[in-house]
């Protein structure tokens, strides 16, 4: 199932990236009167949990730097209820998911039948210790099957965010390290220059490489060391492991029909790269 697991989040990850990359999901909450496109994040992905205050939404989150969720919260919910801002996502996000696809693959039978199975997986993990995961799944699953694939996708996206947290807590790794290692592994060099940190001071971005040099996880240079790299192994395959629950609800052959009906969704995504 660990093997699924990973298999599974290469074919989702693309349809939950047009919340992000693709300009439909902005623009509803910009048209809601969100000033930034960091309002509309912090307003929409929050939501489910509710009103509460940004040190709960920071610990939820994890990976953004102290002060980064109170900037927006609960600032951008004072004049938009989350609601509104949680159902615009939902809107521009199935919007940009219908255009890329183009109405024959979005209208299509695999299409209904992947909204389908991704539903049944994500509705099926326990919740316990799964906080964002358990806000979305408190969220309506919506009728219309792109909205319902992309709805599904992105609960099973936070059921993985979820489970990749606690991998990060239990390797002892914070969550601007986290991104120090991801950069390291994608090949961004130096890791300070990885657009989702390198607007943080230069103090906090140099405390942080030097914590990991002294553990022993970088180099002088700025690379990974072996032990580095092992850890960041680790947590990646922990990860996998963490978030394989919700497909032992689907049977061997509704895994592999699953796969097969997400396959040519997933590449056209990829070949927009989900803009």
């Amino acid at each position: 199932m660990t093997h699924i697991a990973r298999r599974m989040f290469e074919l989702l990850e693309p349809i939950c990236l047009v919340t992000f990359f693709a300009d439909e999901s902005n623009a509803e909450l910009a048209a809601l009167g969100h000033r930034t496109y960091w309002d509309g994040y912090f307003a929409s992905r929050a939501a489910p949990l509710g009103r509460v205050p940004a040190e709960v939404v920071h610990a939820a989150f994890y990976s953004f730097a102290e002060g980064e969720a109170a900037r927006h919260i609960p600032s951008a919910w004072e004049t938009i209820p989350p609601e509104a801002s949680l159902a615009a996502r939902e809107r521009g996000s199935a919007a940009s998911v219908r255009r890329i696809l183009g109405p024959e693959l979005a209208g299509s039978p695999g299409l209904v039948r992947a909204a389908d199975l991704t539903t049944k997986a994500a509705t099926s993990a326990p919740m316990t210790g799964r906080v964002m995961y358990a806000g979305m799944r408190s969220v309506a699953v919506p009728s219309d099957p792109v909205a319902r694939l992309w709805h599904s996708a992105t609960m099973l996206r936070e059921h993985r965010t979820d489970g990749h947290i606690a991998a990060l807590l239990g390797a002892r790794i914070g969550g601007t390290e986290a991104h120090v290692l991801s950069a390291l592994e994608m090949g961004i060099h130096p890791p300070e220059s990885f657009g989702r940190i390198h607007h943080l001071q230069k103090e906090r971005l140099a405390a942080v490489m030097a914590g990991l040099r002294e553990r022993g996880l970088v180099d002088a240079d700025g690379h990974f060391t072996d032990a580095g790299r092992e850890t960041k192994q680790r947590i990646e395959d922990l990860t996998d492991d963490l978030a394989a629950a919700p497909y032992e609800a689907l049977s061997p052959a509704e895994l592999d029909e699953l796969i097969a009906e997400l396959e040519p969704i997933t590449a056209v995504l990829v070949a927009a790269g989900s803009r």
